[in-house]
């Protein structure tokens, strides 16, 4: 058997592999069913990277997502594309929730996962890639700019409080100006790679990574396209770094609200109420 297909077969393996090592998978809520709306469909992927909590014939089950302390809800039936890597393997398949997971020893019976459908079909893709017949992502782009003074985020992040909250009203979005733009250095763009409790992962081409040697503190800023018209913004903290075969680096990055804790339940918010849009047009398409 040729080995490429031998690798596909392996997937379940692969698997159980992530299970026993407590290691983790990714999922996003999937947005591309026919008949859904062009906002819902031009949509910009949010990846969870979420741990492997438990394995059957016919389910897998995961951390539920969270986003700054907020449950990421997953109604029973949302179907999401999900990802496995081992090395440099990596599958994509589709899965749909079956339910909420009822905890067991050793986790606490406060943990909170979610049960998903194992699919019959899996499809292996090169680790850069993110579309393959069953399955597509589309990455979100983030700005990001050196924060040499953390405090003079505080108006940006401000008026993106406005903003956000005339939206939930129904009023016209405005874009907040670049000109409240905090006290940063040259700015670069990355690519959202996932989402984390606290933070997320970022991958910075070769050509942008200097930055990274020089600060910690930086400036974000990335749109989810029309389900958020209200670009998310927050100071981070690169906590931890990575560089590929391609000299590209892949960034963990922590959220700091360390000058103003109000803006964390603003981003949170806006994480929530993205995801929450994702899933109603899910079942309004079905």
């Amino acid at each position: 058997m040729p080995a490429s297909r031998s690798r596909t077969n392996e997937w379940r393996r692969s698997l159980e592999q992530l299970r026993a090592r407590e290691g983790a998978m990714e999922i996003a809520v999937a947005h591309d069913h026919p008949g859904g709306d062009e906002a819902i469909l031009n949509a910009s992927d949010l990846v969870w990277r979420v741990r492997v909590l438990d394995l059957t014939a016919t389910e897998v089950t995961v951390d539920l997502p969270f986003a700054l302390g907020r449950a990421i809800e997953l109604p029973v039936g949302t179907e999401v594309v999900a990802a496995i890597a081992i090395g440099q393997n990596r599958w994509m398949f589709r899965a749909k929730v079956t339910g909420p997971w009822t905890p067991r020893a050793p986790f606490p019976r406060t943990h909170r996962g979610v049960r998903l459908s194992l699919p019959d079909h899996v499809e292996r893709c090169l680790r850069r890639s993110t579309r393959v017949d069953v399955a597509s992502i589309t990455l979100p782009k983030v700005e990001m700019w050196p924060l040499l003074e953390p405090r003079s985020a505080m108006p940006a992040e401000r008026a993106s409080e406005l903003a956000f909250r005339a939206a939930l009203s129904g009023q016209p979005v405005h874009p907040v100006s670049d000109e409240l733009l905090p006290t940063v250095g040259p700015g670069f763009k990355a690519s959202l790679v996932n989402l984390g409790g606290g933070g997320l992962g970022v991958l910075v081409e070769a050509n942008d990574t200097a930055a990274l040697s020089r600060h910690r503190m930086f400036w974000l800023r990335f749109s989810l396209g029309p389900i958020m018209p209200v670009p998310i913004c927050a100071t981070a903290r690169v906590v931890h770094t990575h560089m590929d075969s391609s000299h590209r680096i892949y960034a963990g990055i922590s959220f700091d609200f360390d000058f103003n804790p109000a803006h964390q339940r603003v981003v949170a918010e806006q994480i929530v109420q993205a995801i929450g849009r994702l899933t109603s047009a899910q079942r309004r398409a079905a």
